[in-house]
Formats: C-alpha cells, structure tokens, sequence
C-alpha cells in the first residue's frame, strides 16, 4: 500500500487507547479552556483521523507564513496550507502551557482535544494579507474562504495537540464518515493496490460518474474512493445528507458491486483552488489512494482561479518528490449527442458546444425545484428523484 505522506506509518492524533482517553479527558475538565473556531475544529478532527500526517498539531506564525510564501514549513518540509488555531480573545488562556480546545459545533462545546501551548502570537495585518494572497490567490473580502480566514482572529496558539472526539461528524454521518485509519483498513481488507480518489461537495451528476469511471479505467485501477466533504459549505450549496442519498443511490445503480467505497471527511471547505487541491492530494495519499482526480476549477469559487490552476500547481509548485500519489487530470466532461456518451472535451476537438447536453447549475436548480427532471444524459432519474424532493421541500418551506 501506499505510504503516508512525511512518515513509514500513518501517526492519528486521536487517542485510541481506552485508558489513556479517559485520563486524558477527565484532565481536561480541570485545564483552561478555549472555544476554538469552526475552523480550527476542523483542523482538530483532520489531524485525529490522520489526514493531515505527519503534522502533529498546530502551526505557529513562522510556520504559517513559511507556508503561506513557499509551501514549506520552517524546517523545509513541504506542505499546502497554515494549519491554524486563531482565535479573538486568549485571555482565559493567558499564561497556560495545556489547554482544553472545545468544540463550537457541538451542543455544551464539550472539550474536543487537549493542545500544549508553545506559542500564542499575534499575526500582524500585513502577514494576515500575505497568507490571504498565497493561499486564496486574494485579499478579497467577497471571496468566502478570505473572509472566513480574517474572521478567525489575530490570535494563533501552536503547539501538539491529543484528539478526544470527531465532532458531530461520527453521529451525524455514521455510515460516511471515516478517518484516514478507517480508509486505510478498508483499502487493505478489498486487497485493492491501485486506488482512485474523487474529490466532492456537490451531488454527482452523470459526468461525474463517468469520470471516476474514466479513471478508474485509464489507470486501472481496483476500486474508486468516492470522498465527500461533510463540514461547513457556503450558502446555497446541498446539505450532506442530501448529497450522500444521491452518491450512494448512484453508486448502488451504476458501478460494479464491491468497485466503490463512498466515504467522507469533516473538515470546513477552504474554496483555495490550487492550494486547496495539493491539500486534497496530501490527505488522499495519507488514506491510502494512489491516484487522485483533478478536474476543472477545483475547489474554487467564484472566478478567483482560471480553469485548470488546480492541475498546473502540481507542475510548478509541487516539488517533483515531495507526494507519491498521482494526478489524474481530467478535463470538463459532458454528454456528447454525436457519439451518445459521455466524454472529455478535450478529447473531441471536432465537437462544438452545441454538440454537448450542458446545463448551468442555475438551469438545473430551476428545474429541480419544479419537479422537472434533468435529461438523462445530465443527471440519472434516480439521482434526479432525491434532488427534485429535496429542492420542493426548499421551495415549500419558504
């Protein structure tokens, strides 16, 4: 199997053992504690399930920016993103060297992890607009991720941390959610060797499906890794358990038994583009994927990236020994009436637009809505049912 990313084995800081945990946490009860953000919440639950190896905590401002400027940490390890606790306020910690973080997802915040505090600093406006710049690609304010970013706090607490729990993710998303352990253990139990990971926060829609088909075949690989993001979205996007019905209804329609596993991750979308995708592939790596796909505007938002930004990182930025995991690239894909499938664009420079079945996404939401369902060369019927159900109870509820 694949290696992890930074280390032989994968290094969880979830704390599994029984005893221990229990220590732990009644230790915690007694420790200063700090509401952390969603965030840093997530961050929190990336780094217990192994995600984010072979960090073991928190970054410090030095970190942070290194990051942000070069995609290294410090001590020259390569890494995507600042993996931050900020926070406004940090007088009740004030002077601690182990806090209690609490989780603000959670009804009663109870304590989500225990973090030993090597630093708690304060990040000036020009590093705040730098990191901005870096990982986002702006400072603007209308871009979400940017926005969530300075919203955070000025205030950043570093130091290793000890995970408690997984949030609400593990209740809310029982048979979806999975650590990097989990993954792993799965992988190694199909005896799958190659395997493809598909990035999604959205429903599938039948170009979609055929893409992880197209992967699958092009690298041939055992099995596909269908990875949702679970946390928090932007305003207007499909709630998780609506998209997890209509993955899982798709999946059990249209691929070979035993070819898919449909999983998912807690962790707060970024909206980075580029960065955001190399963060996507370190974590893949470190759930055992040896292939992941990256298609058109990955993980952006808005017009912030051009189109295959999220692909061309990995040439120039992304130092040629520094990931295992390989990039499958795709390109947009549609339905094509001239030869009745789906393909990559790329793939029929002899087709015009009006040769493809191409729908907005405004287009689709309309329908949806009034009960219309999308051809069936865009979205299956059986995936159509559950979104239409879900947007005329939207409307109904209005």
């Amino acid at each position: 199997m694949i290696k992890p990313y930074g280390s032989e084995t994968l290094n969880p800081l979830f704390v599994y053992d029984q005893k221990k945990h229990a220590e732990l946490q009644k230790e915690a009860e007694g420790l200063p504690s700090l509401l952390i953000n969603s965030a840093a919440a997530g961050n929190v639950v990336m780094l217990g399930g192994g995600y984010f190896n072979p960090l073991t905590g928190f970054m410090n401002v030095a970190d942070s920016v290194a990051v942000a400027e070069k995609m290294l940490t410090t001590t020259g390890m390569f890494w995507p993103v600042p993996i931050l606790n900020t926070a406004h306020d940090v007088s009740s910690i004030q002077g601690a060297k182990r806090i209690a973080l609490r989780d603000p997802n959670q009804d009663g915040n109870p304590v989500i992890a225990v973090q030993d505090v090597e630093a708690i600093e304060t990040l000036t406006d020009d590093q705040i607009n730098l990191i901005a710049t870096k990982v986002f690609g702006t400072t603007d304010d209308g871009h979400i991720g940017v926005s969530t970013f300075k919203s955070n706090g000025k205030y950043v607490i570093s130091g290793p941390i000890q995970v408690l729990n997984f949030s609400y993710f593990p209740n809310e998303f029982p048979d979806t959610f999975r650590t990097a352990v989990e993954i792993r253990n799965e992988i190694q139990e199909h005896g799958w060797k190659t395997v493809v990971a598909f990035q999604t926060r959205n429903p599938m829609h039948r170009a979609h499906e055929e893409l992880c088909k197209m992967a699958r075949d092009g690298v041939n690989a055992d099995g596909v890794l269908i990875h949702m993001l679970l946390g928090k979205l932007k305003a207007g996007d499909i709630p998780a358990p609506v998209r997890d019905a209509s993955i899982r209804k798709m999946v059990e329609v249209y691929f070979p038994p035993n070819t898919v596993m449909v999983t998912g991750y807690g962790f707060d979308m970024l909206y980075a583009g580029p960065r955001e995708a190399v963060l996507h592939a370190v974590f893949r790596q470190n759930a055992g994927c040896t292939h992941f796909i990256i298609g058109r505007d990955h993980a952006g938002v808005g017009d912030y990236y051009g189109p295959f930004d999220a692909q061309t990182i990995f040439d120039t930025d992304v130092p040629k020994d520094a990931l295992q995991i390989e990039i499958f690239r795709a390109d947009h894909t549609a339905y094509s009436k001239k030869l009745n499938k789906v393909v990559m664009m790329r793939d029929v420079p002899d087709h015009t637009k009006d040769d493809f079945i191409l729908l907005s996404g405004t287009k689709v939401r309309e329908m949806l809505s009034q009960g219309i369902a999308p051809p069936p060369e865009f979205s299956r019927p059986e995936v159509a049912k559950i979104l239409m159900e879900y947007y005329q109870n939207e409307v109904a509820g209005k």
